[in-house]
């Protein structure tokens, strides 16, 4: 396991907000990541929630933006949030566009030069990082995994390909149908190449499809939010779901819109209810 380096520490509501950097292997580069631990770690080991940020976030903008602390402190829950692509590798045109590359590595597993070297963001944190935070530090094997936007679509992909490893999955304003969506198709025709049969298993409304065991899923949507229908499309998911009997909650909120605002609003929501299902609330 390589080291891992602490950048900083700050205390609050009684836990730890810190900010470590390792090197990633899965990558091949250099990443960052934060991590809140709970007042109940300093005790014994807590649960974790994978939170999973959107397009053009950083390991920080959850931490800095969400306030989720204060109930993450409250219920005995830890947060770790990964960054959303890989960092200091330069490839050809990945700084160039705010929806690919640089912060924009769509949590899949890249199949086609010269993404594949680097971008397999989804290994990443389904399994090395969770690896490392349940090596190095106080937590329990117990995971549960949410996300916005972007990061919906991660965490989506996490429940859904492998859903044995969380015990819950949660998602704000998540990337529903991303093989239809003009976000999506720039992503996967990079990272994927052209062939879209190659891009069902990266597709919550097409993966839904296919899964044998199915884990609830809880997701909130803004009801004026500005990508509703041509980027994010929950009611594709909806009908698969549907037509499959997978469990899904859709709650569409009124009179939000796609930030940190809304999902600062129902975060409390989202982490109780991963806190339910691992068994730090009756």
């Amino acid at each position: 396991m390589t080291a891992i380096k602490e950048l900083s520490r700050s205390r609050v509501h009684s836990g730890q907000q810190i900010r470590l950097q390792h090197q990633s292997e899965v990558l091949n580069c250099e990443m960052t990541f934060g991590l809140f631990l709970p007042p109940q770690a300093e005790t014994g080991p807590v649960p974790v929630l994978y939170w999973l940020s959107g397009l053009t976030c950083t390991d920080e903008n959850f931490a800095l933006k969400a306030g989720a602390q204060r109930m993450a402190a409250q219920l005995g829950l830890a947060i770790v949030c990964p960054d959303t692509s890989p960092r200091g590798t330069d490839l050809p045109g990945e700084h160039e566009n705010w929806d690919f590359g640089s912060g924009a590595g769509f949590y899949v597993n890249a199949t086609h030069a010269p993404w594949s070297d680097h971008y397999h963001m989804y290994d990443y944190v389904k399994q090395e990082l969770p690896a490392l935070i349940e090596t190095e530090f106080p937590v329990t094997d117990q995971r549960s995994v949410s996300g916005h936007s972007m990061g919906g679509h991660g965490a989506l992909m996490c429940a859904l390909k492998d859903p044995d490893r969380y015990q819950s999955a949660s998602a704000f304003a998540p990337i529903c149908h991303p093989s239809e969506t003009s976000w999506g198709v720039k992503a996967f025709s990079h990272y994927l190449g052209d062939d879209r049969n190659e891009w069902r298993d990266w597709d919550a409304t097409q993966l839904v499809c296919t899964v044998e065991k199915q884990l609830p899923i809880l997701i909130d949507q803004g009801l004026e939010d500005e990508y509703l229908g041509e980027e994010l499309k929950p009611g594709s998911l909806e009908q698969a779901c549907i037509c499959t009997h997978h469990p899904l909650e859709v709650r569409m909120q009124h009179g939000y819109g796609h930030g940190y605002y809304f999902v600062t609003s129902f975060i409390d929501d989202h982490l109780r209810y991963h806190a339910k299902a691992l068994g730090l609330l009756g």
